[in-house]
């Protein structure tokens, strides 16, 4: 047997842990080292006399240690006592080493930082920080950076004062451009670094926790201007490649007999934005649109008459959704508009049985569905398009990039690329779009349809619980429908929160005189995933559905279909049911524990009742009692829904609440957030982004690579989708 030989030894040495952290932080130039920020900062530049301290600041004293004991009441501590000359600290550590007793031991002189209390023993510390008194005090602040596991903050220290050395910090910006911030004084980018990491201890501290200090300012508008700088070097490439030009349309006048058939009126602001999209789609290069709109403004005619105009002009169309119930409503909606018109449209999804699924795949293949609609299953390798032209993706916060460079890459021309419409019902703010949306075009459906019944929304603490399902009760009465919405499936240890199962017992035995109904709804698994009532001559019998992610999707259809169809009365789910759903006669929401949901969630949950014309309510359920008490931003988000219905008002209301995470989703692959700037408080400097990033770009094309290199390095493909 021929004996293995050794391995090789790696070319490049094994990281060691703090280094691996560093990596794990994204710092692995010097440049990025530079830009680590600090968190806060303690002040280590003076020494306190405890005659001088007051109770409750946080000082550093120095003194003799005159007593060191291990004490075992209350429970085990090292007990320090500190005699500065003036007054004595007593220095308490619950967890401690023995190489830090020795450290503290009588007779050594110490300096300690901590929280001063007072109290009839006279002053103490918990766990104060110490280290040997002597040496020169420091003559800047001492920094407090964001760090992992494994990486201490002197190492990090160490490691951001070689980056701070080591990066190439010379000026980007040209002085002509600079000039136009306004900022008195203007900083450059090193004395900025060097200043925000090793401040002075006279600067006020506030103007580092605001970030209104013009070393903020200045690092603030170099970022935003990295942004713009990219989205616009997105947008050019972009407009250099080639996509369908679907202007030569074959004269069946496909859009104008949509428009005939439509059981409805289109508003101005429907009309206007599919006037956009139809320019965009006659011209020879792709579009790149996001079309926003609140909840129930009419988003799906729009995508209907683009898809129309792509199928009339000898092209294909995909539209993908998130969600089977999601794709499910826009299949249904889109069938009874163009299957009429003479449009075949195919249905993909991962749940389809596999004879058709290949039906399906053929069809698309072949070029004989004109529209294809689903969710992901639109995008895997084995499908094929004859002639994709245009891409709608609904919903688009919830795919990632990866996901939606797979739908474009799915013509089979290398030389051309489809155009792209995006579709969010999260409205975004303007300044959310200026930044972050700046290489898209834009257009708003700020208007909804005419006959949408307004919304009640009230506030109802839990403890009143019996009283909403009063509520449920009358709105039986008289023919409606309800959705009772819960954060949880199961029960969850951790969060006491009512789960959806729970929830549905309840329901069906509260709203059935008493009596838990058994019987399972056609095609439910026997695991009591949805109940309903068995046909009976009692008035009271409630048909109580419940649906969920968990669920198989067959049981997920047949609750659906039961609730759209009006057999169903009350339908207890989880968020699911959040977008796309549509069922005129549901006139009641109920979101239990609502304090746990986020703003625009809360408002798109609210979205799936006043479809109709009757008028409709949504109950926010919101925890008391012995629980812990609402957050702040909970209050906030819960104030916010029972003062507006604008979906514009809730979204800059979001924003404010949450950043802009919350709108962004998976567009950014979490790699270029804005770091330093604020749009809440930095509009100005976003404006002077904007305005300069066209100019340096044109006049300064390597400064402006370098600009966009030193801020984003290799974290801009998610510009490409």
């Amino acid at each position: 047997m021929k004996p293995s030989s050794p391995a090789k030894p790696s070319s490049r040495p094994a990281l060691s842990a703090p280094q691996k952290a560093l990596h794990k932080l994204g710092l692995t130039r010097a440049i990025d080292l530079a830009l680590h920020l600090p968190l806060r900062y303690e002040d280590e530049t003076r020494i306190t006399r405890l005659a001088d301290a007051r109770e409750g600041e946080t000082v550093q004293i120095e003194g003799e240690v005159v007593n060191c004991e291990v004490a075992f009441r209350p429970r085990r501590q090292l007990l320090v006592t500190l005699q500065d000359g003036t007054d004595t600290c007593a220095l308490r550590f619950f967890n401690f080493y023995p190489s830090q007793q020795k450290a503290l031991a009588v007779g050594a002189r110490i300096r300690a930082r901590g929280e001063l209390r007072g109290g009839l023993m006279g002053w103490s510390m918990m766990h104060p920080q110490t280290r040997p008194a002597g040496g020169d005090l420091p003559k800047a602040l001492t920094p407090i950076y964001p760090s992992v596991a494994g990486l201490p903050q002197p190492y990090l220290r160490k490691a951001v004062l070689g980056g701070l050395a080591n990066a190439d910090l010379s000026e980007t910006v040209p002085p002509q451009l600079s000039a136009s911030l306004k900022l008195k004084p203007l900083w450059t980018l090193r004395q900025a670094l060097e200043f925000l990491h090793h401040p002075k201890p006279d600067v006020a501290m506030v103007q580092f926790e605001d970030h209104s200090h013009p070393a903020w300012q200045r690092l603030k508008a170099e970022e935003l201007l990295a942004q713009q700088l990219s989205q616009l070097q997105s947008r050019r490439e972009r407009d250099r490649l080639r996509a369908p030009s679907l202007n030569n349309l074959t004269g069946s006048g496909l859009q104008d007999r949509l428009l005939k058939v439509l059981p409805f009126e289109l508003t101005r602001a429907q009309g206007r934005v599919s006037d956009e999209i139809a320019h965009d789609l006659a011209v020879p290069k792709p579009m790149h649109r996001l079309l926003q709109g609140d909840v129930g403004a009419g988003k799906t005619v729009v995508a209907a008459l683009a898809a129309a105009r792509c199928i009339d002009a000898g092209w294909q169309c995909a539209l993908m959704a998130p969600t089977e119930i999601l794709a499910e409503q826009h299949f249904r909606k889109l069938v009874a508009w163009l299957e009429p018109l003479g449009v075949r449209v195919a249905w993909l999804t991962g749940s389809q049985k596999k004879k058709e699924r290949a039906a399906m795949l053929e069809m698309i293949a072949s070029g004989e569905a004109g529209l294809v609609v689903g969710t992901h299953a639109v995008i895997q390798e084995q499908v094929q398009f004859q002639k994709l032209a245009l891409a709608i993706i609904d919903e688009q916060h919830r795919f990632g990039v990866a996901q939606r460079l797979a739908l474009r890459g799915k013509t089979l021309d290398d030389e051309l690329e489809p155009h792209l419409l995006m579709m969010t019902a999260t409205p975004i703010p303007r300044t959310l779009a200026m930044s972050y949306y700046a290489d898209l075009d834009v257009s708003t459906l700020d208007e909804l349809p005419p006959g949408r019944s307004p919304i009640v929304t009230k506030l109802v603490a839990e403890h009143r619980r019996a009283e909403v399902i009063e509520r449920i009760r009358s709105q039986l009465a008289l023919g409606r429908q309800v959705y009772w919405v819960c954060p949880l499936i199961e029960e969850s240890e951790a969060l006491d929160l009512r789960n959806a199962t729970q929830t549905h017992a309840e329901l069906t035995a509260a709203l059935n005189d008493g009596q838990a109904l058994n019987a399972q709804n056609p095609g439910i698994s026997a695991m009591g995933q949805a109940q309903r009532a068995q046909p009976s001559p009692a008035a009271t019998d409630v048909m109580v559905g419940l649906l969920h992610s968990r669920m198989p999707a067959a049981d997920k259809k047949a609750v659906m279909s039961l609730f759209v169809q009006g057999q169903m009365g009350v339908l207890v789910s989880t968020t699911v049911i959040e977008v796309g759903v549509d069922v005129p006669n549901a006139t009641l929401m109920v979101i239990e524990h609502a304090e746990r949901f986020g703003l625009s969630q809360l408002h798109q949950l609210r979205g799936r009742v006043g479809r109709g014309s009757a008028a409709s309510a949504c109950v926010l359920l919101y925890a008391t009692g012995e629980g812990p008490r609402l957050s702040e931003s909970a209050r906030e988000r819960l104030k916010a829904m029972a003062q507006t219905h604008d979906g514009f008002e809730i979204a800059r209301r979001d924003l404010d609440i949450r950043g802009p995470g919350e709108f962004l989703g998976a567009r950014q692959s979490g790699a270029a957030m804005l770091r330093f700037a604020d749009l809440g408080v930095d509009a100005d400097l976003l404006a002077w982004a904007r305005a300069t990033a066209p100019l340096m770009l044109d006049k300064y094309p390597e400064a402006a690579a370098r600009h966009v290199e030193r801020w984003l390095g290799g974290r801009t493909d998610f510009l490409k989708a």
